[in-house]
C-alpha cells in the first residue's frame, strides 16, 4: 500500500490513508456512500455456515463506519474440478440469509475458477457524513467498549485440526454469524466517533492503529476482555494460528505488556473472523450502552480507556 499514490478528492471523506474499514464518498451534506469488499477461505466445515460467516464478516465493515448496508455483490473463487456447484449453492444461500437478516440485497456478483475456495462480498451502504465512525475518531478520556468475545482465530484453527470441542466450535460460529448492526447503532446513539471492527489484525492490531490515527494512548484492562470459553485451553495446547503470531510481530513494539504472559498477549493479538466492534464513548454514556447491548443478547465489555498520547497501548 505504501507504493500507491493517493488520489485526493474533496468527496472522498475516508480512503486508504487511515487504515479504515471502508471507503466513504460524500454525496451531499447528509448522505455518503460506504463501500467495502472482503472475502475469506473456509473457516468451518459446513458450506452454508461458511457463507453466513463470510457475509457477516464482509458487511461488518459498513457497520464499523456507522453505515447501513444497501446491497452486496458476491465474490467467489471456486474449484470447479473438485467441488460440486450444489455446494456453492449452499455457500451463496448462507450469504443470502445474512443479507435478509441485515436488510440488504444481494444484487449479483462475480465468480472465478480457483484451486482454493473463497467467498465474500463487496458491500455498498450509506452513512450520514456528520455521524460517521472512523479509525481516527477516538478522543482522550473515553471508555472503550468491545462487543464480541475474542478467540475466533484459535478456535477455527482447532476446528481445522479436528480438535475443537463441539460446544466451543458452536460458540464461535454463533459469534461469527452475529451481525454488528445493533452495536453500531448503540455506538452512534451514544455519540461515538471512533470505531473499528476486530478482524484479521486482532484486538491489539486494530486498536493500535486506532490509537495512532486518533492521537491517543490506551490502557487495556486485560481481565475485562472477554474470550470464548475454551479458547485459552486450545491456545495453551499450541493451537495458535500463524496470522496471530504475525500480528504480534507487527504490533509488539507499540505495546507495553508489563507482566502479561505470552499466551495472554497472543490471545489479545488473535486474528479474528467477523469479530465485534470496539469504540470509544464518554464515561457518562458507558452504563447505558452496556445495558442496551446486553439486553439485546450482545456481549458488551468495558475493556479500557483512552488518554492523550501517541498511540501506545499499556496492558494492565
Amino acid at each position: 500500500m505504501s507504493r500507491l499514490t493517493p488520489t485526493p478528492h474533496p468527496n472522498l471523506l475516508v480512503g486508504a490513508g487511515t487504515g479504515d474499514d471502508a471507503a466513504i464518498w460524500q454525496l451531499s451534506e447528509d448522505r455518503a456512500i460506504v463501500s467495502t469488499a472482503d472475502f475469506i477461505t473456509p473457516v468451518v466445515d459446513d458450506a452454508r455456515t461458511w457463507g453466513r460467516v463470510a457475509a457477516a464478516n464482509a458487511v461488518s465493515d459498513v457497520y464499523a463506519m456507522g453505515g447501513t448496508p444497501l446491497f452486496a455483490l458476491n465474490l467467489v473463487g471456486w474449484n470447479v474440478d473438485e467441488l460440486p456447484t450444489d455446494l456453492l449453492g449452499e455457500v451463496l444461500a448462507g450469504g443470502t440469509e445474512i443479507a435478509l437478516e441485515g436488510g440488504f440485497v444481494v444484487a449479483g456478483g462475480h465468480t472465478i475458477d480457483d484451486p482454493e475456495p473463497k467467498y465474500g462480498m463487496s458491500v455498498t451502504g450509506e452513512v450520514d457524513p456528520r455521524r460517521m465512525l472512523t479509525n481516527a475518531g477516538l478522543r482522550p478520556g473515553q471508555d472503550l467498549i468491545l462487543t464480541k468475545p475474542l478467540g475466533i482465530g484459535i478456535i477455527t484453527t482447532a476446528i481445522k485440526a479436528d480438535r475443537a470441542p463441539l460446544e466451543v466450535a458452536g460458540a464461535a460460529v454463533l459469534s461469527m454469524t452475529r451481525l454488528n448492526a445493533a452495536a453500531s447503532a448503540a455506538a452512534l446513539d451514544a455519540g461515538a466517533t471512533g470505531c473499528t471492527d476486530v478482524t484479521g489484525f486482532g484486538l491489539l492490531g486494530h486498536l493500535g492503529r486506532m490509537a495512532q490515527e486518533s492521537g491517543v494512548s490506551v490502557t487495556l484492562e486485560v481481565d475485562a476482555v472477554p474470550f470464548i470459553e475454551g479458547a485459552r485451553e486450545l491456545a495453551e495446547s499450541g493451537l495458535i494460528p500463524g496470522g496471530t503470531r504475525r500480528n504480534w510481530a507487527w504490533i509488539g513494539d507499540q505495546i507495553d505488556t508489563g507482566s502479561m504472559d505470552e499466551t495472554t498477549v497472543l490471545m489479545l493479538a488473535d486474528a479474528q473472523t467477523s469479530g465485534g466492534l470496539i469504540f470509544g464513548v464518554d464515561p457518562g454514556e458507558t452504563a447505558s450502552v452496556v445495558q442496551r447491548l446486553a439486553s439485546g443478547g450482545n456481549t458488551a465489555a468495558v475493556v479500557g480507556r483512552t488518554a492523550a498520547g501517541a498511540g501506545r497501548i499499556t496492558l494492565s
